[in-house]
């Protein structure tokens, strides 16, 4: 039933392990900022987490936009049609620009009324609203890279944005230390300084990234007069295929919000912890992150040659890594957690929550990264977006925020069972998606 082919496992390496690594350096950097900003208290920390909480929910709605493209990316690229190829990269860059044109005039607008909706400590807000004041150029340079990232990854282009995310590792360190603590002649900007550090280093990687898609990449010849294709034929199809993705990844982000709304107004020790473990999370799980893109994208080109068989082998094969790789990040979390935790300067009190979220978190990602590679990978690549939609629905708004939301602010359980709730759709929708895939009704026709 397993797939024993050499060559398709040397194909998720060398699809997997370039987006790993450029997850970690992203991961890197968003370490370095918080312990950076960890020097100036926990103000500081909770202030620029709950900013990202917002610039975060751009974030996922862009990667809910470039992965739905991916799927008729990859589909169309197995096909060797790269006239629909184009054309779906178009529609989904018009988008990317009403959005990020969106979330700018908002952040323009009303930045202390974006942070009152996660916290009421006013301290905390005053921060966050600094932080986002700074940041309003960086949600089209974002999102631009990270959709053009998406598509270069889906034709088998993952050299570049990993080169292109290293400088801007190097370039976010540098800042980071001259603007945030005033060093080498820069001014101390504190907070500000750490979001100025992000916005140069996004304007790198999105040089680099769009640059080379746009004026040097050949195989696909994107260019920007393509700006401007006649999108029309195609549009009905990509609504059909992105709209439950954009829909489910737009959820999943409301649904981060929701944690951090609800772990915001538990206080501010509840929000340094939980930005301590988010990055912790992310650490144990950037390989789950690159071989759920690598079984989307093969997905992908196996359907669009055809093999319907051959795409079902595939699909139980990346099942029992995403098992083994989430038993092994649970215990990376196990292992490590205290050792994390202990390069924050925070309260006794905020490294106990950090604690008791770590031991959560650890039970946690062995079904988020089962379902990551199900939900984000095989079955989306299949074009099974509908179904992953109504899953996310069900399971994250009827189940995880509900109870979360009881345990944190209604009956004041211990932190380990706020989050174990908030993220018990985790759980749950493992069990439904293993069900899908055994089913087959997960592989969808697409037309170009």
């Amino acid at each position: 039933m397993l797939v024993t082919d050499k060559e398709f496992y040397r194909r998720v390496l060398h699809i997997s392990i370039p987006i790993a690594l450029q997850s970690l350096i992203t991961i890197g950097i968003n370490l370095l900022d918080t312990v950076m900003l960890g020097r100036l208290g926990e103000t500081a920390i909770s202030g620029s987490a709950l900013a990202n909480q917002f610039i975060n929910v751009f974030q996922i709605l862009c990667m809910g936009m470039g992965m739905g493209a991916s799927v008729l990316v990859s589909r169309f690229y197995g096909m060797g049609d790269l006239n629909a190829l184009r054309r779906a990269v178009t529609i989904m860059y018009r988008f990317c620009l009403a959005i990020a044109a969106l979330f700018t005039a908002a952040t323009l607008a009303a930045p202390e009324a974006i942070l009152r909706i996660y916290t009421s400590e006013e301290t905390v807000v005053r921060e966050g609203a600094a932080y986002l004041e700074w940041m309003f150029p960086g949600y089209l340079l974002l999102g631009f890279s990270l959709t053009t990232t998406l598509t270069l990854r889906s034709v088998k282009k993952v050299a570049v944005p990993l080169l292109s995310s290293v400088g801007g590792f190097f370039l976010n360190v540098f800042f980071n230390y001259c603007l945030i603590f005033g060093k080498l002649g820069f001014p101390r900007l504190e907070v500000r300084g750490a979001a100025l550090a992000t916005m140069i280093s996004r304007f790198f990687e999105c040089a680099v990234i769009c640059g080379y898609f746009w004026f040097a990449e050949k195989e696909v010849g994107y260019r920007l007069r393509h700006f401007l294709l006649r999108c029309g034929s195609l549009t009905r199809e990509y609504f059909r295929v992105s709209f439950p993705v954009l829909v489910s990844d737009g959820l999943l982000a409301l649904g981060n919000s929701a944690v951090a709304m609800v772990i915001g107004h538990m206080g501010e020790s509840y929000v340094a912890a939980n930005a301590i473990t988010v990055v912790a999370q992310q650490l144990s799980t950037v390989l789950v992150q690159g071989v759920s893109q690598a079984s989307a994208i093969i997905t992908g080109h196996t359907l669009g040659e055809g093999d319907a068989e051959k795409a079902q082998r595939q699909g139980y094969t990346f099942f029992v890594m995403g098992a083994v790789l989430g038993a092994a990040a649970g215990g990376f979390i196990a292992a490590f957690s205290g050792v994390m935790i202990g390069f924050y300067d925070v309260s006794a009190a905020t490294q106990e929550i950090a604690r008791q979220l770590m031991y959560s978190i650890g039970i946690i990602t062995f079904f988020l990264a089962t379902n990551s590679i199900l939900t984000k990978g095989v079955l989306r690549g299949g074009g099974d977006t509908r179904f992953l939609m109504v899953a996310d629905i069900l399971f994250l708004w009827v189940v995880s925020v509900p109870l979360g939301a009881l345990a944190g602010l209604v009956w004041k359980l211990p932190a380990f069972w706020v989050y174990f709730l908030l993220k018990v759709d985790q759980v749950l929708k493992a069990v439904w998606c293993v069900r899908r895939l055994q089913s087959r009704k997960w592989i969808k026709a697409i037309q170009s």
